[in-house]
């Protein structure tokens, strides 16, 4: 059963695309028609896109791996920390800062001294420190909250990148395309659809279309975490199952043995006694 219906994006306003001046000429393939000189996107196109982003953002979910979520215009910037924050991925909601993906391991510093301030701030280290510097302290902090703080989680690349507006975001692309980052992205008719992995072509400035199909995307993901909990559940059945398997063969094998050891004592016969030495024998006679 498809995740989103013909419907359920029409009423989202999905469908609206910009003005036929504004437009790419790769969203071709994706516009049904023109009225009032705004492209209309072909919403059954869109319902099959959605479908194999869903599909491919769940799988990479199940594999245990991270989906960074990348949303910096208004509309999204709510819908995007609201919806992505209860499933437990990293998000950009704010300025996308330059080098994120292509020079991480900067932008980890940045994660690791917010969690320094975090420390001092708990521990009482501020009590020790003047009023200017606790003040000075406590702005970085804040700051880099504000730009960090939904990534701190992040503790290394991300398998793959959701993006709304690949026109605005054009930066986080480009990071990804470099370093072969799979890219999803909400495609609207004044983008190239070619320069992401999964282009979902829908309208990416209402913010109904972009929460419906955010919602969808979240979901998808839920649905992947659900199945890596069960499949780590059945391997953890499965291996106390085989290890109890294997301890009952080891016992059953101890027992044989020990069976087959009384056996052999029993067939020497009770009565019989043991050979006397020849040289005793003679000595004694």
């Amino acid at each position: 059963m498809s995740r989103t219906s013909f419907n359920e994006l029409l009423e989202a306003g999905a469908h609206f695309g910009h003005l036929r001046r504004k437009w790419n000429p790769a969203m071709a393939p994706y516009i049904f028609a023109e009225k009032n000189g705004i492209h209309i996107i072909d919403l059954n196109k869109t319902v099959v896109k959605a479908e194999e982003a869903a599909n491919a953002l769940k799988q990479i979910a199940r594999s245990g791996k991270k989906i960074l979520f990348v949303a910096t215009k208004k509309q999204a910037k709510e819908i995007v920390s609201e919806k992505i924050k209860a499933i437990n991925m990293p998000y950009v909601t704010e300025r996308w800062p330059g080098g994120m993906l292509t020079n991480f391991a900067t932008i980890r510093k940045a994660v690791r001294k917010m969690g320094q301030l975090e420390k001092m701030e708990t521990d009482g280290t501020f009590a020790n420190v003047s009023k200017r510097e606790r003040l000075m302290f406590s702005r970085e902090r804040a700051k880099l909250e504000t730009q960090f703080g939904s990534i701190a989680d992040l503790t290394r690349l991300p398998s793959a990148i959701f993006i709304v507006d690949i026109s605005k975001e054009h930066i986080a692309v480009a990071e990804a395309k470099r370093l072969n980052i799979p890219t999803f992205a909400i495609v609207d008719t004044n983008s190239n659809p070619n320069d992401v992995d999964y282009a979902i072509p829908a309208n990416d400035d209402a913010s109904t279309s972009i929460s419906y199909i955010i919602d969808v995307m979240a979901k998808a993901i839920a649905e992947g975490l659900s199945d890596r909990k069960v499949d780590k559940e059945t391997q953890t059945e499965e291996k106390e199952a085989t290890s109890s398997k294997e301890h009952a063969e080891e016992l059953a094998e101890a027992v044989k043995g020990k069976f087959s050891k009384d056996e052999t004592e029993e067939s020497k016969g009770p009565g019989k006694r043991p050979r006397t030495n020849p040289a005793f024998a003679k000595k004694k006679k």
